[in-house]
């Protein structure tokens, strides 16, 4: 939540604190005794001139038997399907489905058979590869392994790898979870030709 979302929410308890208390029948002073917050406290959060805390809603929220959503106007929770747009990179399809920056990101991919030969490259970070359909060839350091439909691995990405399909095969389509240095090797950075 950004400042300014953190100020309208805030501005709004002032408000909501006095209709909550009226629409109850109760007095400031009637409030007072209940809380044991002073009644110009309590009018100074009605006007908007205190700033609430938890320490002032949580007793008047236990006051007005109500929970200390209803006193905030906690937002709404936002549909959490994710609608992210594809992105192409280096004959690759990449599907986001975190929308949160930073932090561990899940990616879908989609990639097309290749004459390529595997260039293993490392970066900060690890990550995890669940193979969907097709078969996944992973060069990891010494090891070179083909995974099928339903087989998964897990590496340290400062371990020479490169994951492509299998030579010969169709495309693959796997999940990946990684940290956001592998976000920035995967999908932004171009790769580097010697």
């Amino acid at each position: 939540m950004s400042d300014d979302d953190m100020d309208e929410v805030l501005a709004e308890v002032g408000p909501r604190l006095r209709r909550i208390r009226k629409e109850r029948g109760a007095t400031l002073a009637g409030l007072s005794e209940v809380t044991g917050i002073s009644v110009s406290t309590l009018s100074r959060l009605e006007s908007g001139l205190r700033r609430p805390s938890l320490e002032l809603l949580l007793p008047i929220a236990r006051a007005h038997e109500v929970a200390l959503d209803e006193l905030v106007g906690a937002p709404a929770v936002r549909d959490p399907r994710v609608r992210a747009e594809p992105i192409r990179r280096h004959g690759r399809t990449y599907w986001p489905l975190t929308r949160q920056p930073g932090g561990l990101q899940a990616f879908k991919m989609l990639i097309p058979p290749s004459a390529e030969a595997p260039e293993p490259r490392t970066h900060e970070g690890y990550e995890w590869l669940f193979v969907l359909s097709g078969r996944l060839r992973l060069v990891l350091g010494e090891h070179d392994v083909v995974l099928g439909a339903g087989e998964a691995a897990e590496f340290d990405t400062r371990v020479p790898h490169w994951f492509g399909p299998e030579e010969g095969q169709g495309p693959v389509e796997c999940l990946s979870l990684f940290g956001p240095q592998g976000e920035r090797m995967h999908v932004r950075a171009r790769p580097k030709r010697s």
